[in-house]
């Protein structure tokens, strides 16, 4: 007998099932603890497209340190986002629970198409009552809405999100939240040029598809039978089943999805610094703030993106932030 051959599998199993997400925006299930604060934890942008940069390498122990090299980069839309209420946390037998709230006195004028606001709320109340369970409480969180009207979106609802803070003690943390209430913050006031950041999106949708373009399975001789690009086998006899790992069509694309540790390379107020001649594809010229990413990020041009601080940092991680020599703004449509 000649020597068996083996191959790598085909697809990854990592992520399972592949269904579609319940919603377009992505959920953040975890927080990371960090040392300096107090501080919000996360922000929010809308995917205008991407672009290319040319930067001098500054990542430790790389071959090309000093070097000239190009970097691929995605811009966000970050138009400053809104402070609307405090949400206080205690934590009990079955994990945390609401403690108290604080809404803001005058909501933005958009803020009701997202839900619906409290009918009566006394904001000095609810953070009387959040300084007085101090000794109960054990996490602060903000509800921060988008301001869609400042991007280039095309909608009026904001999108809201739930932010962390942490650093310093609860106490630090309630007066620092409290300080935010009703303002508006900038992506300056949470990230800086340089840092690393998690991304959380919702990827692409590509509806239902075949093994072929799911899972990257060979396609069949011309001449087998019944199917081309399908599964030769889909198992043997026992189990009596198809096993969860052979390759099957469904849903493609429109999962959410986190990417670790990407490089906020440059931070910028005025869009036109980075949007191509005729605008971004299917998105159009960045109108204000806006920040680029090295590599690219999950989902279509429009999507949500939430940014947090990143749960497992690099351990190398440049001093300062990356020289940057030139930003492209060829269009794409040419």
């Amino acid at each position: 007998m000649g020597r068996r051959k083996s191959r790598p599998k085909r697809g990854s199993l990592a992520y399972l099932p592949r269904g579609r997400a319940t919603h377009a925006v992505g959920r953040i299930r975890f927080w990371p603890k960090v040392e300096e604060g107090p501080a919000l934890l996360g922000f929010m942008g809308y995917k205008a497209g991407m672009t290319h940069v040319f930067m001098v390498e500054d990542k430790p122990g790389s071959l090309n340190l000093g070097k000239e090299i190009v970097h691929p980069t995605t811009i966000l839309d970050v138009p400053p986002i809104t402070i609307c209420a405090i949400r206080a946390y205690a934590k009990n037998q079955y994990g945390l629970q609401t403690f108290t709230e604080a809404w803001m006195k005058d909501p933005p004028k958009d803020f009701n198409r997202a839900l619906v606001l409290p009918e009566h709320f006394n904001t000095e109340e609810g953070l009387k009552k959040m300084e007085e369970g101090l000794d109960k409480i054990v996490e602060f969180r903000i509800l921060a809405a988008t301001q869609p009207r400042l991007a280039g979106v095309p909608k009026k609802k904001p999108d809201i999100m739930e932010i962390k803070v942490d650093g310093g003690s609860v106490k630090e943390q309630f007066e620092y939240a409290k300080s935010l209430l009703g303002k508006t913050v900038s992506i300056t006031d949470v990230f800086k040029e340089g840092q690393f950041v998690d991304v959380v999106s919702v990827s692409k949708g590509k509806g239902f598809q075949g093994p072929v373009k799911r899972w990257g399975i060979k396609i069949l001789p011309r001449k087998s039978r019944k199917t081309i690009r399908g599964v030769g086998a889909i198992g043997p006899w026992k189990p009596t089943r198809v096993l969860y790992s052979v390759p099957r069509a469904g849903q493609m694309g429109y999962h959410q999805r986190t990417e670790y540790n990407k490089r906020i390379l440059k931070i910028g107020v005025d869009g036109s610094e980075v949007s191509p001649t005729d605008g971004f594809l299917r998105y159009g010229p960045v109108k204000g703030t806006y920040i680029a990413l090295n590599g690219s990020l999950p989902g279509p041009a429009k999507r949500l993106v939430r940014l947090r601080y990143p749960a497992r940092p690099p351990k190398k991680v440049p001093e300062a932030p990356p020289k940057i020599t030139y930003i492209s703004l060829e269009s794409p449509q040419r």
